[in-house]
C-alpha cells in the first residue's frame, strides 16, 4: 500500500506544480489549476477469511478555468483504478471529480 505522501508527490508531478491540496481548510486560497483531494473510504480484499489487501479510495477534484483541459484525460489515464464521476462548474471554475484507489 502506497502512502498518501507518495500520492501527493505523484499528483504534483502529474500536474507539474505544487498546487495539490489534501483536505484544505475553507480559508485556504487555492491557486488554479489545482488538484484537491481527500480520503473517502477503502476497499479490502480477503483470502482465507483474512484481509490481505487494502486500497484507499480518494476523491480527487481537478479545478481549472479551462473547460477543455487535457489534464482531465491525463489524470484518468494515469491512474488505472480510477473513474471520472462527474463535472460541474462553480464560480467560473470547472471541477472534474474522480474516484481513485491508491
Amino acid at each position: 500500500m502506497a502512502s498518501r505522501l507518495e500520492l501527493q508527490a505523484e499528483l504534483e508531478e502529474l500536474l507539474g506544480s505544487r498546487n495539490v491540496y489534501f483536505q484544505p481548510p475553507e480559508s485556504l486560497q487555492m491557486q488554479y489549476p489545482c488538484i484537491r483531494y481527500n480520503r473517502s473510504s477503502g476497499q479490502t480484499d480477503f483470502a482465507d477469511n483474512k484481509p490481505y489487501l487494502l486500497n484507499i479510495e480518494y476523491t480527487l477534484i481537478y479545478i481549472d478555468r479551462d473547460p477543455d483541459s487535457e489534464m482531465v484525460k491525463k489524470i484518468a489515464m494515469h491512474f488505472p483504478m480510477s473513474r471520472l464521476d462527474h463535472h460541474y462548474t462553480a464560480d467560473g471554475l470547472n471541477h472534474d471529480v474522480f474516484t481513485i484507489f491508491y
